[in-house]
């Protein structure tokens, strides 16, 4: 791992860099506010007008921006997921950009989008890039298996089921009906 590069986790050893600095923030920003609900980070170290990049967020929120912003989408996650833990493996940092790899798990006792509550316990990886900028993190893109939830939380047909394949079907139909309105 170069310098710029540290994994995630309290034992990562750490070097006199700035890089490393910003990878540990992203890092504490992430599980303190997701597992603790502690927002003391986050009015410290979000720009005010700081933009989060999700596409699986609710469209009600998908324009938030800046602490605020943050403060409810992680207050949405954890009121779904009173337990939830995230865990950073890995945090990379170079120049003014900081990969997170986790991954989370909690038990879905709340809302989640409209879904209701499952009581199932679900797990989930995904990557955030947090681009810093004057010691703030100023924008963050966010992907992870929503897609993976969904079915965990029955959301979506489970893998080779006949829903999955009535799905398939449909899609196909959908497809094709969508090429001869556009072609090509």
């Amino acid at each position: 791992m170069s310098s710029d590069a540290m994994p995630g986790g309290p034992e990562a050893p750490t070097a006199a860099t700035g890089a490393v600095d910003l990878a540990d923030t992203s890092r504490r920003l992430l599980e303190e506010t997701f597992n603790t609900g502690n927002f003391d980070l986050t009015d410290q170290f979000v720009a005010a007008e700081a933009l989060n990049h999700d596409p699986a967020l609710p469209a009600e929120l998908r324009d938030l921006r800046g602490p605020d912003g943050f403060k409810r989408i992680v207050a949405m996650y954890r009121a779904a997921f009173p337990d939830l833990r995230m865990t950073v493996d890995d945090a990379i940092a170079s120049s003014d950009k900081v990969v997170l790899r986790w991954h989370s798990e909690g038990t879905h006792r709340g809302k989640l989008a409209g879904l209701a509550p499952t009581g199932v316990h679900g797990s989930v990886t995904g990557i955030s890039i947090d681009q810093w900028s004057n010691d703030k993190i100023v924008e963050t893109w966010t992907e992870w298996d929503n897609y993976g939830l969904a079915r965990q939380l029955g959301a979506a047909p489970p893998e080779g089921s006949v829903a999955e394949k009535i799905g398939l079907g449909l899609h196909q139909l959908m497809a094709r009906w969508m090429r001869r309105k556009n072609p090509a």
